[in-house]
């Protein structure tokens, strides 16, 4: 394989690792450069002895971002407020026409299963990721993971259960939420409270996070009658030349609000029954500024 074949291996993969390494630490920037660390690997490799370069790189991937997110819990490291997955642009259009399929990978990129899958232990979020989003095979995740099948099975079930019994219900239909959204965003600005708390549900709960960097609740606020008043005066104070725009993020439609054009956060809403369940607002700068790109 030469040097230009073995590029265009990697880059007709690279969609996949970034998936694989984003979901497994939840920050983009971490994602990227495990996959570079993968380049590095798959460049430098006896390329000849790989039968399979999707397993290889997959593999290589995983086990990069083990590693990395054992080296971030290790660190302990303090987050000021709420802490929220970085949002992800996602957009699966014809690559993945399956219904169900697009179904399965939304969810796994959701800001409410990634919450929860930063709970899990390392080993326990790689079997998860690898079983759930991307449906590989037990005896193939113990291959990649240098584990038996049986312990894999095991984390699997542990993963599935942490998941099941702590992620927030919410439906998975984007019109609705995008309908949603939008009537949420007119109440919001009109400054609407009857019409803000209709669309909530009595036991919402809005997250917001800004690392400590930009103004936002530094806890977990709930209710409808806490989060549609605080939504009613953060819409009242607003932000210079402000702007919105509709993205799909983590696989669901999220509200981009920009200030002067730049990106100053993003707000995506779990709905489940026409109300919104939970609510989810990203301000912290450094998670925002990879959307400057594609506002």
């Amino acid at each position: 394989m030469t040097t230009e074949t073995a590029t265009d291996v990697f880059e007709e993969h690279r969609p996949v690792l970034v998936g694989v390494a984003y979901r497994m630490l939840g920050r983009l920037a971490d994602a990227e450069d495990v996959v570079q660390e993968a380049w590095l690997r798959w460049s430098g490799a006896d390329r000849s002895a790989v039968r399979e370069p999707r397993g290889y790189l997959v593999r290589t991937t995983t086990r990069l971002a083990i590693d990395r997110l054992r080296q971030i819990k290790s660190r302990g490291e303090t987050y000021v407020g709420p802490w929220l997955p970085e949002p992800y642009a996602t957009d699966f259009g014809d690559a993945v026409p399956d219904t169900a399929e697009r179904a399965v990978l939304a969810d796994s990129v959701s800001l409410a299963v990634l919450v929860v899958l930063e709970s899990l232990s390392p080993l326990e979020r790689a079997v998860f990721v690898l079983r759930e989003a991307f449906g590989y095979p037990y005896a193939e995740i113990a291959a990649m993971l240098e584990r038996g099948e049986a312990a894999v099975r095991q984390l699997a079930g542990r993963a599935r259960k942490h998941v099941d019994e702590r992620r927030p219900r919410y439906d998975v239909d984007p019109a609705q939420r995008r309908d949603l959204t939008e009537r949420f965003l007119a109440a919001a600005t009109d400054g609407d409270l009857e019409g803000l708390l209709a669309m909530l549900a009595p036991d919402v709960r809005l997250v917001g996070d800004s690392g400590g960097r930009s103004r936002a609740p530094l806890r977990v606020l709930h209710s409808a009658d806490k989060v549609g008043r605080f939504l009613l005066g953060a819409a009242r104070k607003g932000i210079p030349d402000p702007s919105f725009r509709f993205l799909e993020l983590n696989g669901g439609p999220a509200l981009l609000v920009l200030s002067g054009g730049k990106p100053d956060s993003v707000l995506q809403l779990d709905v489940a029954d026409g109300r919104a369940q939970s609510i989810y607002i990203v301000r912290n700068p450094d998670k925002l500024h990879h959307l400057a790109g594609i506002a």
